[in-house]
């Protein structure tokens, strides 16, 4: 009986992987569909017949022979013009194309406002394998701007070595539905009620472990608010919450707690213990400070409970592409 549902196991795996292989094809012969149109109505937009009129009657001449036929309106059809002329002269991009499905692309055509932007976004998505609606609150929360501000900032010695940054500098937790005047009990309550969203926010590669971890030390018991493992760094990540400005003294908090992770729960193959601080606000220079002794990877992030002004990180953003770099 075991064996049978051994085999039963393996071909299960043979089949869904058979079928999410298939709809991978599908979708790459879709993009190259819609990319193929879009390139025929930018050469006959050369022409001086091309029109309104003239879209209209191609929509017609499609929905007739092909009845039922979805996304090939006049609307459908100039998003098709529109996302052959955005990319065709962008070889960096061109590789990606296929690999994302169209719903995802309109929302990074109309989203995004640079080739930069985009194809962060489309990296994104790739990675991350987001559906349309993670990838609009990503785009709608300004995440590639957040993500460009914190990038290696106050990033501690072990993670430096990775491509990327798997932390921000800022998070939005507008998800949560918190009372007026709530306690971090209220917020870390609310983020395990809404853990979805939140993995969402700080990053796939993080798989939630529990709430009020304890660990003991000396016969006594202390509770890390929430514990996580990231898969990519290969190791145990404390948060801890704080709903008010941050203060040195949680520095010294965090560092006792990743130290019993790592003496008691650390396996030997994972690598050293991070900590997160959560706060609702911070100043850099005293984050700066009260972490220039400590010797465990530690970073101090605040969280805003609703969307940023996009045009304000805009802004940012651009103020830090312009700021020239200091010499050597």
């Amino acid at each position: 009986m075991a064996h049978d549902i051994l085999l039963s196991g393996k071909l299960i795996e043979i089949i869904e992987t058979s079928r999410n292989n298939a709809l991978r094809k599908v979708n790459e012969e879709l993009i190259r569909m819609y990319w193929l149109v879009g390139e025929y109505l930018s050469i006959e937009s050369m022409k001086a017949t091309f029109g309104d009129k003239y879209i209209d009657m191609i929509s017609k001449e499609i929905q007739e022979m092909f009845p039922g036929i979805r996304g090939f309106n006049r609307r459908g059809l100039y998003r098709m013009k529109q996302f052959y002329e955005l990319y065709r002269d962008n070889a960096i991009v061109s590789p990606l194309l296929t690999q994302l499905s169209w719903s995802n692309h309109l929302l990074i055509m109309s989203g995004c406002k640079s080739d930069v932007e985009r194809e962060f976004y489309m990296r994104l998505c790739i990675k991350e394998n987001y559906s349309k609606r993670e990838l609009e609150r990503q785009i709608n929360s300004g995440y590639y701007e957040r993500y460009m501000l914190s990038k290696e900032k106050l990033l501690p010695e072990p993670i430096k070595g990775l491509k990327e940054n798997p932390f921000l500098d800022s998070y939005i937790i507008e998800f949560l539905d918190l009372p007026k005047n709530f306690k971090e009990s209220d917020l870390r309550k609310g983020l395990i009620q809404n853990m979805k969203e939140f993995i969402l926010e700080v990053g796939k590669d993080f798989t939630f472990i529990d709430e009020e971890y304890r660990v003991q030390v000396g016969g006594e018991d202390f509770r890390i608010d929430l514990l996580f493992f990231h898969r990519g760094l290969q190791c145990l990540v404390a948060f801890e919450l704080k709903i008010g400005k941050f203060k040195p003294e949680y520095v010294s908090k965090m560092d006792f707690y990743l130290e019993a992770l790592d003496r008691q729960k650390k396996k030997d193959n994972e690598n050293p213990s991070v900590g997160m601080i959560l706060c609702a606000s911070k100043d850099d220079e005293v984050v700066e400070y009260a972490m220039s002794r400590t010797m465990s990877p530690m970073l101090v992030a605040e969280y805003k409970l609703q969307l940023p002004d996009k045009t304000v990180l805009q802004k940012k953003l651009q103020e830090l592409i312009n700021m020239p770099l200091l010499e050597e």
